[in-house]
């Protein structure tokens, strides 16, 4: 009984700092130290999508390629230095992740109006959902009070980022690390419905897949990703041919006609365990954009940095 009772207890002191470490994240974590954030954050979103429309999906991206990689703690934002080889340079970010500029923007603006208090990881966030909705996506309340990690790993980037060539079971495995469902894969599979991608993301693809992709949409990328690598390797292509800077369920209706653009787009509707959520999504838009914001939700959760762990920083690409 002695021993029965010693299991229930150090099980309940579990739960409660289980309770108590992901308490630390909520919807007004800066209500009283920074109440105007939300309000900087927009602004300076607003403007740089207004300068170049590509820049939601390239601040969304920040946000997923972070959230991947040891947890929310704006790592991707960290230059090299003589300690670490960050994760801007692994692959799925080299001369690929963008917007690094508009977040140093956004930071210098937050820190006018509340020095110190701030993290970049949170920023990212902000600017996540921001984008979205500012490209007619749906909105949703940002959990906050993330830190910032000191540190970042290229491999850890390399090994935890799903790159385009992923097969099916290769992404649900891949988004199961961070605690994603194989229904929240899909439905943030759906923030392809904005943005471009590299020609070598999609050479593979468009010259040596021959099921499951329409003929006339492999010819017309071809005509601007040359088969041979090297040659226009940083040409860019719409993920979504119908839309691409709108954030609507497109993106959906284009894997089912066979012109998901990146191999692990089509994966989602292939004949797979995917195919119904897929044609769920594109024949309901509410449900889409009410199951992404979920997932974002539930996404923004992985493994934050709170309370005393990791720091403030007061430049997003170096620790303090």
């Amino acid at each position: 009984m002695a021993f029965s009772s010693t299991i229930i207890v150090k099980s309940l002191l579990i739960l409660l700092f289980i309770g108590v470490s992901s308490a630390q994240l909520s919807t007004n974590f800066y209500s009283k130290s920074c109440p105007n954030v939300l309000q900087v954050v927009r602004s300076a979103v607003q403007s740089a999508i207004s300068r170049e429309t590509r820049m939601g999906a390239s601040l969304l991206r920040l946000h997923f390629h972070d959230c991947f990689v040891n947890g929310c703690d704006g790592s991707i934002l960290l230059d090299d230095t003589s300690s670490f080889t960050g994760e801007k340079r692994a692959a799925p970010n080299f001369r690929s992740a963008r917007g690094f500029e508009v977040v140093d923007n956004i930071k210098s603006a937050v820190e006018r109006a509340c020095p110190g208090v701030v993290s970049c990881a949170d920023i990212l966030a902000i600017s996540a959902r921001d984008s979205v909705q500012i490209l007619g996506g749906p909105s949703w309340n940002v959990k906050l009070g993330r830190r910032d990690s000191r540190t970042a790993s290229q491999a850890a980037a390399n090994n935890s980022i799903p790159p385009p060539t992923s097969n099916l079971n290769a992404l649900i495995s891949s988004f199961s690390a961070v605690g994603l469902s194989a229904k929240d894969m899909v439905a943030l599979s759906g923030s392809h419905t904005i943005g471009l991608a590299r020609c070598t993301s999609f050479r593979a693809r468009i010259y040596n897949e021959t099921n499951n992709l329409d003929a006339s949409f492999a010819t017309s990328r071809r005509s601007n990703c040359p088969r041979a690598t090297g040659s226009g390797d940083d040409n860019l292509a719409p993920l979504d041919i119908q839309s691409p800077t709108s954030f609507n369920n497109d993106y959906y209706k284009n894997l089912i006609n066979q012109k998901g653009l990146l191999h692990s787009d089509q994966q989602l509707f292939n004949g797979g365990s995917a195919d119904s959520t897929v044609r769920q999504y594109s024949s309901n838009p509410r449900l889409f954009s009410s199951d992404f914001a979920a997932a974002m939700i539930k996404m923004g959760d992985n493994k934050p940095l709170t309370g005393s762990s990791g720091e403030i920083r007061k430049n997003c690409r170096r620790p303090n």
